[in-house]
């Protein structure tokens, strides 16, 4: 491996530790933000050898095993027993869980992301409603596939002390995830019995 090579991988690694670092603290949720970041407070050029998404996330999950890891299986059993509730809730439209809390890889300031399904998102708030949710209506954008983006109804919401995000996706693309800003693969999605799994339920 040649030197330049090495310095390359060297100032990856380094940038993946950075940005890792700041969406830990800091709550940043876009990884072209937090490499931007990262470059700017290392003084490297953004422009160079930047890690890859999944490169960062790798870098998060070890810093999570170093620096928390007694905190980190507390919060994340919070977030799945209160991510199980949710889903409870919203079972007339198949829920499942996504993200980091099915993954694991959370932070302090992890949000609970839910996908559902309907083909007119109205039931959704109406579901939400009558289960005395306050909710705001948001819209997503997901890489449906490579190169396509779509736009997708969603509510937003508090349980407990954790934001919930949820998607509406129509029924058609139950069998169909959208890809992971992570690995650009289809998302893993969690139904309810498994999360209560996860979660210890």
């Amino acid at each position: 491996m040649g030197t330049v090579t090495r310095r390359k991988d060297c100032q990856r690694a380094v940038l993946a530790q950075e940005a890792a670092r700041l969406i830990c603290e800091h709550g940043i949720t876009d990884f072209r933000t937090a490499k931007s970041k990262a470059a700017w407070s290392l003084g490297l050029s953004d422009r160079g050898a930047l890690p890859s998404n999944l490169e960062i996330e790798m870098a998060l999950a070890e810093r999570n095993r170093i620096f928390s890891a007694e905190p980190h299986a507390r919060l994340l059993g919070r977030l799945r027993s209160v991510a199980v509730d949710v889903m409870y809730h919203l079972q007339p439209f198949t829920p499942c869980l996504v993200g980091s809390v099915l993954s694991g890889n959370i932070t302090e300031h992890s949000n609970i992301h839910v996908h559902v399904f309907a083909d007119s998102s109205e039931l959704v708030g109406m579901q939400l409603d009558a289960c005395g949710i306050h909710h705001q209506l948001r819209q997503r954008r997901h890489s449906v596939r490579r190169g396509r983006i779509e736009t997708f109804p969603g509510y937003d919401f508090f349980a407990e002390d954790f934001t919930v995000e949820t998607t509406v996706f129509p029924e058609r693309r139950k069998g169909h995830a959208p890809l992971s800003p992570v690995d650009g693969k289809p998302m893993r999605r969690a139904r309810l019995r498994d999360v209560e799994m996860l979660a210890g339920a």
